[in-house]
């Protein structure tokens, strides 16, 4: 069941869409969560407070995609072609996800904290919001890591880094699919696992045989 801060999350989310984050309204944010104004603050302290608690929410979010993505059925080829396709959705419908993955943000979105700002919270999902966020390289790099422990299956050394220059490249196509699309009508399709699969599985198919 959702807790009290997964809903005021939501619901600030929810004003996000339709708003730029300096008209989101505290208050309008916790009667969209149906909890009072006194528990929003309890969790997240103040507005800017919320601001790190949505960024924060939004590169973990990301991570955990990339998780299910490694998690699902196949060998190498498909597990990191579906980590390329979520990320590819992910900068396409999240854009706090793509301001974390480009760096690029506009005035309609809370910023991002760089480095921590001091916390005297004590809610533990906010203490590690107002740690501070990922840059986008960190936050490839997190991703990239998580694709090479996956997908080891034991290899020697040497195959370990071929795999994570295959793993950051197959990353870095999929930001490139994700912000400029391919042109409707040509050859390379319409959808992200069209454009990207048989890139990634050539990609994989020149790694080191183990």
């Amino acid at each position: 069941m959702p807790t009290a801060r997964d809903a005021l999350l939501d619901a600030a989310l929810t004003a996000l869409a339709t708003l730029p984050w300096p008209a989101v309204r505290m208050v309008d944010v916790a009667v969209t969560a149906g909890v009072s104004r006194q528990t929003l603050y309890n969790e997240f302290g103040s507005k800017d407070g919320l601001a790190r608690a949505l960024v924060r929410s939004a590169a973990d979010g990301y991570l955990t995609g990339v998780e299910r993505a490694l998690g699902s059925p196949g060998g190498t080829g498909d597990r990191l072609t579906a980590t390329a396709v979520w990320t590819v959705r992910a900068v396409r419908t999240n854009a706090l996800v793509r301001g974390l993955l480009t760096g690029c943000w506009s005035d309609r979105l809370p910023r991002p904290v760089r480095p921590a700002v001091p916390t005297a919270s004590r809610v533990p999902a906010q203490r590690r919001a107002d740690s501070g966020t990922p840059t986008p390289a960190e936050l490839l790099g997190e991703a990239r890591g998580r694709a090479v422990a996956a997908l080891d299956e034991g290899r020697p050394p040497p195959d370990i880094e071929a795999l994570a220059v295959t793993c950051e490249i197959a990353l870095r196509l999929a930001l490139s699919y994700a912000l400029v699309p391919a042109l409707p009508g040509t050859d390379a399709g319409t959808g992200p696992e069209w454009d990207l699969a048989p890139l990634v599985r050539e990609l994989v198919e020149r790694l080191p045989a183990g």
